[in-house]
């Protein structure tokens, strides 16, 4: 067997070593190293024996691609994890992909995206392709002999020939539990229904928008007060922790072999949020619905309601808001709003009550209710 695999070339026996078809220890034992052969690789020069110790530990190569806040976050912890700062171990972070330079505030100033900006203050290779389809973009991949991709965040669509060019695949950290809010809200969508429990997932990457099979999934129950932004960090810090500590059985090709697939009967979609979901309505909606809106959309669109302020109706964005508790006592029957200890309180539909703790008016500061 290892005549005839000999003859194969190194490339073929590369990819069986890969598939499992053969092992090493096999290769070991049926073609022992003759005395010349063991003679000549000990009188080796120290710089070549030095080289070949090195390419049998050479570090795994990996492309992050990420774009916001919380993507910058992950990076900057797998980064923690990576060669560059711990000597031992298995893997480097090569580059990092990103969304390009966009115009921001008022001044529509071209600013980096926060993955493009942490990745350059720490010397990565950074690209920046209009899409993951720029063929300029998928020729540099190529070259780059990348073992693994991760996804965070990104917010581009993948395309075939993209997914083919790791040896190991793409993982992605998604801040749901699959195959709940599959799309590019998970975490608002979450929160907007009220749900007891969020997650994040770690999956590969496949055509299908976050459909691939599971690797790692992690659940985190709610108390009901949590806000986007701090419950999207939260995720994707534990994501990424996930992800990491799946990353041996990755390298051993057994991350695939167990990851569960998704029951497509379960999926549900998290659809991108727009600008008009942030008008609320008193009369319309219930306290409840109110104030998961306030916790979905607390970093944009925001929550805005009209409130009655010195006679006059202005427009009010609620930064905080809570439930009272059901044995509250019940508010005066003359007034739709009202204070109840440090809240603002407010009748909404349906009789239920609201209890704003922070609001912001327009052109204003944001300010506690009292």
């Amino acid at each position: 067997r290892w005549a005839r695999c000999r003859m194969l070339g190194p490339l073929r026996r590369m990819l069986l070593l890969a598939s499992g078809c053969f092992s090493a220890s096999v290769f070991l034992a049926r073609a022992p190293l003759s005395r010349t052969a063991l003679s000549a690789a000990c009188r080796r020069p120290p710089s070549a024996r030095a080289a070949l110790a090195a390419s049998e530990t050479a570090a795994r190569r990996v492309v992050f691609l990420g774009t916001p806040a919380v993507a910058a976050r992950s990076l900057e912890l797998i980064l923690a994890a990576s060669r560059a700062c711990q000597p031992n171990s298995d893997f480097e972070v090569v580059a990092a992909v990103s969304q390009p330079p966009a115009p921001v505030g008022r001044k529509k100033l071209l600013t980096e995206s926060p993955v493009h900006a942490l990745a350059a203050s720490r010397g990565l290779r950074v690209l920046t392709p209009p899409s993951a389809k720029c063929e300029a973009f998928l020729a540099e991949l190529e070259a780059m002999d990348v073992d693994l991709c991760i996804t965070a965040a990104y917010g581009c669509f993948l395309p075939r020939r993209f997914l083919d060019i790791p040896k190991f695949g793409t993982l992605n950290i998604h801040p749901s539990l699959l195959p709940k809010y599959r799309g590019a809200a998970p975490v608002q969508r979450t929160l907007e229904a009220g749900d007891p429990v969020a997650g994040v997932s770690v999956l590969f990457t496949v055509l299908k928008m976050d459909a691939g099979p599971i690797v790692r999934q992690l659940e985190a129950p709610l108390i009901g007060d949590e806000q986007s932004p701090e419950l999207l960090r939260a995720l994707f810090e534990s994501g990424s922790s996930e992800l990491l500590a799946a990353l041996p059985e990755v390298w051993r090709g057994e991350a695939l072999l167990r990851a569960t697939k998704q029951d497509e009967e379960q999926a549900t979609q998290a659809p991108k949020l727009s600008k008009d979901m942030a008008l609320a309505s008193f009369e319309r909606q219930s306290a409840a619905e109110i104030h998961n809106a306030v916790r979905a959309f607390a970093e944009w669109p925001g929550t805005l309601v009209s409130l009655s302020i010195g006679g006059q109706a202005t427009e009010v964005k609620l930064c905080k808001t809570r439930l009272p508790p059901a044995e509250r006592v019940a508010p005066p029957q003359t007034r739709a709003v009202w204070l109840e200890g440090d809240n603002l309180a407010v009748e909404c539909a349906g009789g239920t009550t609201l209890h704003i703790a922070e609001l912001q008016v327009a052109g204003r500061k944001r300010v506690d209710a009292r």
